[in-house]
């Protein structure tokens, strides 16, 4: 076992420097570098003749090097290595650039699989800068993601030392009635066939066994986490009539606001802490369901907090529950970065006295110097955006206080059960009464004119308009530049108009000004980057055009597109782009086809699979590396029952039967970098 977790610089050939680019790649161990999984593999088996292979394209070809050519410099510091090969019936010529060793590796006489793009000829194939293999190798190589300064060779060296330092240290944290009883192969021959399969189907079993100790193992975190939360609370609410609230409200509420607010006033009501999921499609009503949360809190004597993202959220928060809950006596402060410090100090006094029930602001609120008198509900908006450890630095504000977590990104209910297994969920599945659908629309570049026409008719009727560009500065690429973009329609298309600009590296006070002046119809046309895409509220604004559309996915899009059809008028949302791949097609048809967010999360997990859809904090979850979640939601339930017989069985995991188990939740939990286990 201790070789296993020895520096990586325990293998041959690397030093200090290699040791800097495996780090890049996440590898500090041996055990890291066994986890350094092939991407996929490539099949020399079925090499084609040279004829056959198409160019532009990747294809095997099986050959015998029959000359090898001089060294030609093209400039200084770049050579072209050239090398004749034959299939017995035709040749074809292997390329090599830049790799003097490589080309020298290749014997005249000797067979070898080429793997590599193919241009030339029918006659006279060419195969450049290939991954070349023995013909006697084995047929199923892997992959690796790389880095600069680690070549796939270099890292198959390394991983064959690892596997035979495994194979000389085996061990298995899974207990072996669960491997009997699953199938399951042991873990030195999961990893060892991961890396050097003998065929395809060993390979996937070994697949199978990983993603398994990974989805269980996630499973048992998420368990025991919730377990956790199932501790006592001094914070027990009696059952209270919030029938005012409602009576206030200046709309009808819809029945599926209204189910939420009772399984969340439920809760409060219970011996443990609430930790619940309020989950609903955007311009749902979420916000609503919070205020009537915190109303209820504040009649038992207990403060709320609201945490958001962003300070446009934050503000708009605290607008929004200031317009509810203060006609009802509920006094609402709000605490940003960016307020003064007489500001800050005077509303950090309002909520440690008591004068303040509910405050609304953003991760200003966790830090040390703010207290409450009675903090009894937490409420994070957003809360894939907030890392564990935040969450749980608000939530230590209090005496094990409530927690409720907001998101606008609909996720099949099936599958948040098991993602957030250590949350209750609620769901809100009814959009409020009048709310129209965005009607939307694909286009290429070509009809750009034509949609900034669109948008000027909008504007000369009394609506406004969002443009939103993927990137900030200029670049290279053809990506839209927001800058840019806003200079170039001020003086050309919407020179008539009033253009504001708005994106992410703003300051917060300029941010600020901004939507204010969009808010009170000062600014007719907002360039921005995706900084509007959560919860900026504008409701006169019923039109957007969203430039290099194939950049975003589903669920993204999805969230921009909700920052139009606010209001009772009929609302537009023109994408555009010029790619013309069958993928990028297919997201622009389903996007102008449904308007339902949760429909367009399965799709949008199907398309881009679980670490897009997610993005790199997946949630405030440890990243998955091995499992697939769209595709292993069989495997999902499974493991998620056999961590609940587990947990039943032995709740803190002690028993020498689990402790490997539990080694490697803590292990996975920290990998999270918020230490969010322990």
């Amino acid at each position: 076992m201790e070789g296993l977790f020895k520096d990586i610089r325990y293998l041959k050939g690397v030093g200090e420097k290699k040791s800097q680019y495996y780090e890049k790649l996440g590898v500090k161990t041996v055990y890291d570098l066994l986890y350094h999984l092939p991407r996929n593999y490539i099949d020399y088996s079925c090499p084609v003749s040279p004829p056959e292979a198409q160019n532009d394209t990747t294809a095997v070809l099986r050959g015998t090097i029959v000359k090898k050519m001089p060294e030609q410099r093209i400039r200084k510091g770049l050579s072209i290595f050239k090398a004749v090969a034959t299939d017995g019936t035709y040749d074809f010529i292997v390329v090599i650039y830049n790799n003097v060793y490589g080309f020298r590796a290749l014997k005249e006489g000797e067979e070898y699989c080429f793997y590599g793009k193919i241009s030339g000829t029918p006659l006279r194939r060419e195969i450049s800068s290939p991954r070349i293999i023995r013909a006697n190798a084995n047929p199923l190589q892997p992959v690796y993601p790389l880095t600069t300064g680690l070549t796939s060779g270099a890292i198959l060296t390394n991983m064959r030392e690892a596997v035979f330092t495994l194979e000389n240290n085996p061990f298995d944290s899974m207990p072996t009635n669960i491997l009997i009883e699953n199938n399951l192969m042991s873990l030195p021959h999961a990893l060892s066939s991961i890396h050097f399969p003998k065929n395809i189907d060993e390979a996937e079993n070994a697949r199978k066994r990983l993603a398994f100790d990974e989805l269980l193992i996630l499973q048992l975190g998420l368990l025991t986490l919730k377990k956790r939360t199932r501790e006592k609370t001094t914070l027990v609410m009696p059952d209270t009539d919030i029938t005012d609230f409602f009576d206030a409200m200046p709309f009808e509420m819809t029945n599926a606001q209204k189910r939420c607010v009772t399984e969340i006033t439920d809760d409060l009501t219970k011996p443990y802490p609430m930790n619940r999921l309020l989950q609903g499609d955007v311009g749902s009503g979420k916000t609503a369901v919070a205020a009537a949360a915190c109303y209820y809190v504040h009649k038992n004597g207990c403060q709320s907090a609201v945490m958001a993202p962003t300070e446009i959220l934050a503000v708009q928060h605290y607008h929004t529950l200031k317009g509810f809950l203060e006609p009802l006596g509920v006094n609402v402060v709000l605490l940003t970065g960016s307020m003064t410090a007489k500001q800050k100090r005077e509303a950090k006094e309002k909520l440690m006295s008591g004068e303040v029930s509910v405050v609304a602001g953003t991760h200003a609120i966790i830090q040390k110097d703010v207290s409450f008198l009675k903090l009894g509900l937490v409420i994070t908006d957003e809360q894939h955006r907030f890392g564990v450890a935040q969450r749980a630095a608000l939530a230590d504000k209090g005496d094990s206080p409530h927690r409720l977590v907001m998101s606008a990104t609909p996720i099949p209910r099936t599958l948040a059960l098991i993602i957030y297994g250590d949350l209750d969920i609620s769901v809100i599945d009814e959009m409020p009464k009048g709310r129209q659908p965005v009607k939307t629309y694909a286009v290429t570049g070509k009809l750009r004119e034509r949609a900034y026409n669109f948008l000027k008719k909008e504007i000369d009727d009394g609506s406004q308009a969002y443009i939103v560009c993927p990137m900030i500065e200029d670049s290279e690429s053809d990506l839209q530049a927001v800058k840019s973009y806003a200079d170039n329609i001020r003086k050309n298309q919407f020179a008539d108009y009033e253009v504001g600009l708005l994106h992410g590296k703003m300051k917060a006070n300029e941010k600020n000004e901004i939507m204010d002046k969009f808010k009170n119809r000062e600014i007719e046309v907002l360039v921005c980057t995706t900084v509007v895409e959560v919860g900026v509220d504008v409701p006169n604004a019923s039109v957007m055009l969203i430039e290099n559309a194939e950049r975003f996915g589903l669920s993204q899009l999805h969230q921009l597109r909700g920052r139009v059809g606010r209001g009772n008028k009929q609302s537009h949302c023109i994408l555009v782009t010029d790619n013309k791949g069958e993928d990028c097609i297919k997201r622009m048809k389903i996007m102008s086809n449904t308007s339902d967010g949760f429909k367009i999360s399965e799709e949008d997990l199907k398309l881009r699979g679980p670490g897009d859809f997610f993005g790199s904090r997946q949630h405030g979850l440890p990243p998955l590396k091995i499992a697939d979640i769209a595709a292993d939601m069989e495997m999902m339930s499974l493991t998620k029952q056999i961590a609940q017989e587990i947990v039943s069985k032995d709740p803190e995991l002690k028993s020498k039967e689990y402790g490997g188990l539990k080694i490697e939740v803590i292990r996975l939990f920290g990998r999270n970098g918020e230490n969010s286990y322990n």
